[in-house]
């Protein structure tokens, strides 16, 4: 039994890892890119306005 089943775990077994490592991976990328955007638009939403109170000041 198990060695009919053994070549189909074999062709399986390393799909299987590289389907995990690729999900751990682009799993981090999207986070990654998540906090990016949310620093980049607390960082916009501070600035702006700082930005916005200088113009009016100098204007």
């Amino acid at each position: 039994m198990i060695h009919t089943i053994w070549p189909y775990a074999a062709a399986l077994i390393p799909f299987l890892g590289a389907a995990f490592i690729f999900y751990v991976i682009m799993k981090g990328v999207l986070e990654g890119d998540r906090r990016e955007r949310l620093a980049q638009r607390k960082w916009d939403a501070e600035h702006g306005e700082a930005d916005q109170l200088s113009s009016k000041e100098n204007g």
